[in-house]
């Protein structure tokens, strides 16, 4: 098969179904392809035809179901089902008004999630079939009626206690099968959450676990859209251990209780119009005939992620020629906000933090100061030692970027510098969970473990962030690397890892 038809055949997936595979798991796909053109007995060409054609929808579904079969069981990621029974039924009234309590389990798979969030409301005193609606959602049309049927083996309930068992299931020769009141607070159906529409503030908890890394970026904003309008004010989202919304919404609160993350939908007038810069691929262009692209230029990007890059590509470089304490050549046609950026980066990299703090100026000059420009601010105070502002700053970030990685991580060093280790060890988790890419919190929380005796943590982050590192941006590096190069880093993890009698 050629490798083509698989790169067509991963492109029409993602058309139809919003899924999104990549080149790790091309076996799987060349595997379900070969299945389906044996069944569709012509070929790849006219395969491929019929599925863009859009009039195939019984073999868009029987994809889905080739695609998507999902291992579940009952009360999986315990944790986060008691932040859901302990905080959120807890807090929202299980009837507001007339109407019942209502939980959207997107990605419901055979159905152990949905009946799981009803038992747990029926634990806390809800009444049958009037006080909570649990809704299931799959675009596996096999997994929906295994659902519907509402019996397990006893696989599915091996998380599950023998008081629970008990009360709240009923055996049916090897099978276990839940209570009809159970049952009739739960409905399934089949559907794309790339297309579903769902009216707005139709739910108050919805959980949507190991669902959204499914998709490509754009699809995952598309989906965390139209929940997010589904969600009632206030409403909880509970997304996968490995998923955030870090650069695909500004519409929640970040919450962290029961050892676990989840999301909290702001009201109205929390709501922040005027978003942190984030990469659109677009640069402002000119004319042929006006000279280069301003995207060509050093400082002219639109884009401040793109500014710390070209810096820090631009450090490299001097570091390996003639260096100099002089004033470096800008470009006078930029864009005055990032060539402030960028001088303030370059004096960064050399521990010039009191002329970088200068060079950036007063971020509150505009009434409302950009994200961007406050992050870097909170760096630079926090390496020129100033905690107390360092941290006004982050806090300041954060009511503008509540799911800024960054400033949780300056907020982890600041309070480690006081003593707070507890604190630290906090905000690194958050940092952590919000970007899993960044080394830096993970380096800090093995250090941080390390000192509070907790080995096992530390060789777990350390050993991980001396992998990161290994590929870490080097943006990144300039910001939170306080001064030490990507080879310094690393060192330092294999020595930390060394006294604890590991090696990286």
């Amino acid at each position: 098969m050629r490798p083509l038809d698989i790169e067509r055949f991963r492109s029409i997936l993602t058309l139809r179904t919003g899924l999104f595979f990549d080149e790790t798991r091309f076996s799987l796909l060349r595997e379900v392809l070969e299945r389906r053109l044996a069944a569709f007995q012509g070929d790849a060409d006219g395969y491929f035809a019929e599925l863009e054609g859009g009039a195939t929808t019984a073999e868009v579904l029987a994809l889905a179901e080739e695609l998507t079969v999902g291992e579940t069981y009952f009360f999986r990621h315990l944790d986060q089902l008691r932040a859901y029974a302990e905080v959120a039924l807890a807090e929202l009234p299980l009837a507001r008004g007339a109407r019942p309590l209502k939980v959207l389990s997107a990605g419901a798979s055979s159905g152990e999630e949905a009946y799981s969030l009803a038992i747990l409301a029926y634990e806390r005193g809800c009444e049958a079939g009037r006080s909570i609606e649990v809704r299931g959602i799959d675009l596996n049309p096999k997994a929906i009626e295994r659902a519907q049927r509402g019996r397990y083996t006893a696989w599915s309930l091996r998380e599950t206690t023998e008081d629970v068992r008990r009360r709240w299931f009923r055996e049916v020769g090897r099978e276990y099968e839940v209570l009809p009141n159970i049952k009739d607070s739960v409905r399934f159906r089949q559907g794309n959450l790339t297309t579903t529409e769902y009216p707005a503030d139709e739910f108050d908890v919805i959980f949507c676990r190991n669902v959204l890394m499914y998709f490509s970026p754009e699809k995952m904003r598309e989906v965390v859209a139209r929940l997010t309008l589904g969600l009632a004010s206030g409403g909880y989202l509970f997304l996968g251990h490995a998923e955030t919304l870090r650069g695909l919404s500004l519409d929640y609160h970040l919450c962290h209780t029961h050892n676990t993350f989840y999301y909290r939908k702001k009201h109205t007038h929390e709501r922040t119009r005027r978003p942190h810069s984030v990469p659109t691929g677009r640069e402002t262009q000119t004319t042929a005939a006006d000279g280069p692209t301003l995207a060509e230029e050093p400082w002219a990007s639109s884009n401040w992620l793109d500014t710390i890059k070209r810096t820090a590509d631009r450090i490299q470089a001097l570091a390996e020629g003639p260096t100099t304490d002089g004033p470096l050549p800008l470009n006078p046609a930029a864009p005055s906000s990032r060539r402030q950026h960028g001088r303030a980066l370059e004096l960064l990299s050399r521990e010039r933090f009191a002329d970088a703090l200068t060079e950036l100026g007063d971020p509150f000059v505009n009434e409302v100061p950009e994200a961007d420009t406050l992050l870097l601010r909170a760096v630079l105070l926090t390496h020129s030692g100033q905690l107390d502002a360092a941290q006004t700053t982050c806090a300041q970030l954060l009511e503008l970027d509540e799911l800024s990685a960054g400033a949780h991580y300056l907020l982890a060093l600041c309070h480690e510098r006081n003593g707070r280790l507890e604190a630290a060890l906090e905000h690194d988790q958050t940092a952590i969970y919000l970007d899993p890419t960044l080394a830096m919190p993970r380096l800090h929380l093995g250090l941080v473990a390390r000192r509070m005796n907790d080995r096992q943590t530390a060789r777990r982050e350390l050993t991980q962030a001396a992998l990161l590192l290994e590929r870490e941006d080097a943006s990144h590096l300039l910001l939170y690397g306080g001064g030490f190069g990507r080879n310094g880093l690393i060192a330092l993890c294999r020595s930390e890892l060394d006294r604890l009698g590991e090696s990286a």
